[in-house]
């Protein structure tokens, strides 16, 4: 049974998930060699998520369309780390803070294709995918348990993924860890002392100085942060103060991200060769959806580096390359239409 356990010092939480170890992918001996090229090479027969093998996941939560062949599929996911039927009760082992593994975990299967990846999808498809995120949140919800959503997606080996098939993650869990907090709590410091949203001044400032933004739309920005952690390290903001993403106007902001996220990751696709990356969808946690101090925002982070020891040691990154040149790169390359 998976079990939230907090660290005494740090009041930081981990999940212990032995049941993991049923995952496909833990069966098969690793190599240790294993690329993106590796996984993408997957036998499509085999693959759960492709169209014709449906009845190797469990009953979708969310379908669309609804009717005829599905372009995307939400399913609960058969290996998570948490799961729906246990309680939220916090318990002592001895000076230790524990909780059982409560949790929802989904699955978001992006497409029909099992080689596609979002760089290259029509509009509408990510769209499709965008949405989808929206919905499923909406509906996770309703669950009192539920304090915090966070949708992500992990594309090849280094950035976590052991299925080709494109696909995103929903994980809702009763607790907003410090990492989630404490951005927060420097928000509400920066709120109560000039009045306004950090996350609009850090806009305004990035829009002010121009040089590190990448494309910039009627309502969207996507730049390489001032402080970025690591090289290519992007961010896609809505320029409108919005604190929670299950309030994007769902036909036309859906749309304008859509094509701001696939403009992104089609520049990193073919500016970094296909790179393994991760991109959070983070929005406020439930309860502060209408908040004057947080604003919902898209990081995606292409696995350049890795963190060794100095990084894991003091939380400070090395970036060993400047994020003005990392945005120049990618706003001047040229990429097929």
């Amino acid at each position: 049974m998976p079990e939230f356990r907090q660290n005494l010092a740090t009041k930081e939480w981990v999940i212990i998930a032995p049941e993991r170890g049923k995952r496909p992918s833990d069966i098969k001996k690793e190599k240790d060699d294993e690329s993106a090229e590796d996984v993408a090479n997957q036998n499509t027969t085999e693959c759960p998520f492709c169209p014709g093998h449906e009845d190797k996941t469990d009953t979708p939560v969310y379908v669309y369309p609804e009717k005829g062949d599905w372009q995307v599929r939400v399913v609960p996911n058969k290996y998570a780390a948490l799961q729906p039927h246990l309680a939220t009760t916090r318990t002592w082992v001895g000076s230790f803070l524990a909780a059982k593994g409560f949790g929802i975990a989904e699955v978001v299967i992006e497409h029909p294709d099992h080689h596609l990846s979002p760089a290259l999808m029509k509009l509408g498809e990510v769209a499709n995918i965008l949405r989808a995120y929206k919905y499923r949140q909406l509906e996770i919800r309703k669950n009192e348990k539920i304090n915090l959503i966070t949708v992500f997606r992990n594309h090849g080996p280094r950035a976590g993924t052991s299925l080709a098939h494109p696909h995103s993650q929903i994980i809702a869990t009763p607790i907003v860890p410090p990492h989630v907090r404490y951005p927060m709590e420097q928000a509400v410091l920066h709120y109560d002392k000039y009045g306004t949203c950090v996350h609009c001044d850090l806009i305004t400032e990035e829009l002010r100085q121009k040089e590190r933004i990448i494309v910039e739309s009627e309502k969207f920005v996507a730049f390489c942060p001032f402080a970025a952690r690591s090289p290519f390290e992007c961010r896609i903001y809505p320029k409108k103060h919005q604190a929670s993403y299950m309030l994007i106007d769902d036909d036309e902001d859906i749309f304008e991200l859509a094509s701001m996220l696939r403009e992104v990751l089609s520049r990193l696709y073919y500016g970094l060769n296909n790179p393994d990356y991760n991109y959070i969808l983070r929005s406020s946690p439930i309860g502060d959806e209408d908040t004057r101090y947080l604003h919902w925002y898209m990081v995606i982070i292409p696995k350049i580096t890795t963190p060794a020891g100095f990084e894991i040691g003091s939380g400070i990154y090395i970036n060993t390359i400047a994020p003005e040149e990392s945005a120049r790169y990618l706003r001047e390359l040229e990429i097929p239409k």
